[in-house]
Order: structure tokens, then C-alpha cells, then sequence
């Protein structure tokens, strides 16, 4: 074969091949099952910009559980878990505001993974 038609044959083949290379592995994994609906980084934000702006009415509407969250500030993880357990502990019915309050996230997350 001249130097021209196995240029020419490869020119013709490489493309197949390269095609074929990229299908084979894709074809032989399934393909991944599509998200629930309602699942996207779009829904995600706005159900978390709903939970926020209801969190931010509950403490300013709750002056006093406001000052209790804001003097976390500056402690430690532990410290604030500690704190907001024996808070909410204390005060049933802020945590169960606040825990409906972030219920649609818990919702969300549970629907979308």
C-alpha cells in the first residue's frame, strides 16, 4: 500500500475509531437516573432563601431568643452545641418553632438527597 492510501485509510478509520473508544465505556455503564423533580440547585436556593427569611422573622419577632443566638458568637462548635441543647431544652417551644420553621430543608433534602 502506497504511503497516500494508508494516509488516506487512516484519515477515514481515526475518526470511527476515536467514536467508537468514547461509545464503548459510555454504553457499558448505565446511564445515571434522572434527579426528582424539583431537585435543582434553583429549587435548593429557594427553598433555603424561604427557611432563612422565616428564621430571620422568628428572631426578630423573639428579641430574646435573638440575643441567645447572637451571643454564640466567638465560641467553639462544642460549646455552641452544648449551649443551644440545654437552650432549647429549656424552651420547648422555640425548638419546635425553629425546627418548623427549617422543616421544608429537611423536606428537601430527604426528596432530593
Amino acid at each position: 500500500m502506497s504511503t497516500f492510501l494508508t494516509r488516506a485509510a487512516l484519515t477515514a478509520i481515526a475518526p470511527a475509531a476515536a467514536l467508537l473508544a468514547v461509545a464503548a465505556p459510555a454504553s457499558a455503564q448505565p446511564a445515571p437516573p434522572p434527579p426528582p423533580p424539583n431537585c435543582t440547585a434553583a429549587d435548593l436556593a429557594g427553598v433555603m432563601a424561604g427557611v432563612t427569611a422565616s428564621t430571620s422573622a422568628y428572631l426578630f419577632t423573639h428579641p430574646d431568643v435573638n440575643d441567645f443566638f447572637t451571643g454564640l458568637r466567638g465560641k467553639n462548635r462544642d460549646e455552641m452545641k452544648t449551649e443551644v441543647e440545654g437552650y432549647i431544652a429549656a424552651r420547648p417551644d422555640v425548638g419546635d418553632a425553629l425546627r418548623a420553621i427549617r422543616q421544608p430543608s429537611v423536606d428537601f433534602r430527604a426528596r432530593c438527597g
